[in-house]
C-alpha cells in the first residue's frame, strides 16, 4: 500500500515550503535554491516534513550541518533521523 507521506508534494505545499525555507544567511539561501531547482518536481511529503525540521535550526547551525562542519546530533539530537539525514544529503549534493 502506498503511504501518504511518500506522495509527491503538491504545488500549494511546495509554495508553502519554499516560503518556510527563506533564510537570513545568503549561503543557506543558495543551498536551498539549488535544492529546489533540482528536487522540487520529485519532492515527497515525507521529504518536505524533514526539510521543514531542518528549517527549525538556527542559520548558523543549518549552515554548519550543510557544510558537514557539525553533525545533526551535535546541533539537535531529535533531528538525527533517517528522513532528515536523507534530505540533508540531498542538500549537500548541490554544493
Amino acid at each position: 500500500m502506498h503511504h501518504v507521506r511518500d506522495e509527491l508534494l503538491d504545488e500549494r505545499g511546495l509554495s508553502k515550503l519554499k516560503w518556510r525555507c527563506r533564510r537570513g544567511l545568503l549561503e543557506n539561501d543558495l543551498f536551498i535554491e539549488r535544492f529546489f531547482k533540482k528536487f522540487s518536481d520529485t519532492l515527497t511529503v515525507r521529504q518536505a516534513v524533514a526539510l521543514g525540521l531542518l528549517m527549525d535550526l538556527s542559520d548558523n547551525d543549518l549552515l554548519d550541518v550543510q557544510m558537514a562542519r557539525k553533525s545533526l546530533s551535535e546541533v539537535s539530537e531529535p533531528l538525527d533521523c533517517e528522513d532528515v539525514q536523507e534530505v540533508l544529503s540531498m542538500l549537500r549534493k548541490n554544493c
